[in-house]
């Protein structure tokens, strides 16, 4: 989830958005991105895939390497 935090805030920094600004476009609530990138362990996926979307991303299944 760490990773996943990180990607956001610095995507999210890149593009000089607030937290607010980022919220509204991804059509999810200001909390839910403020946990998103606090890393929170409980986050429903489809929010994160909304949010994700917008930088031409999604979550996924990968093989798991070693």
């Amino acid at each position: 989830m760490e990773l996943l935090s990180l990607f956001i805030k610095e995507k999210r920094k890149s593009l000089k958005l607030s937290q607010e600004e980022l919220a509204f476009k991804a059509g999810v609530g200001i909390r839910f991105i403020r946990e998103l990138e606090r890393g929170k362990p409980t986050l429903r996926l489809d929010k994160v895939n909304e949010v994700l979307r917008l930088f031409g991303k999604q979550v996924g299944v990968i093989d798991k390497i070693g």
